[in-house]
């Protein structure tokens, strides 16, 4: 998983694999994911990202946890 961002255009892309693309589709007119030939998200593009997202206070957690039975 790769996470850019373009500061000079505003924009946020987070790819998720890097599988080729089958299809774009259009979420709403500043988002668009990009698909798989299974229907697996590979991308998701974000304009105007500072307007829809909280990229500022972006963090990344990771949690690991053992289940023991």
């Amino acid at each position: 998983m790769n996470i850019t961002y373009f500061n000079d255009t505003d924009t946020l892309l987070v790819n998720f694999s890097n599988n080729e693309i089958a299809e774009t589709k259009d979420i709403n007119e500043n988002t668009l994911v990009e698909l798989d030939r299974d229907g697996n998200i590979v991308s998701m593009t974000i304009e105007h990202a500072k307007n829809q997202t909280e990229i500022n206070d972006f963090s990344f957690k990771q949690i690991n946890t053992k289940i023991t039975l």
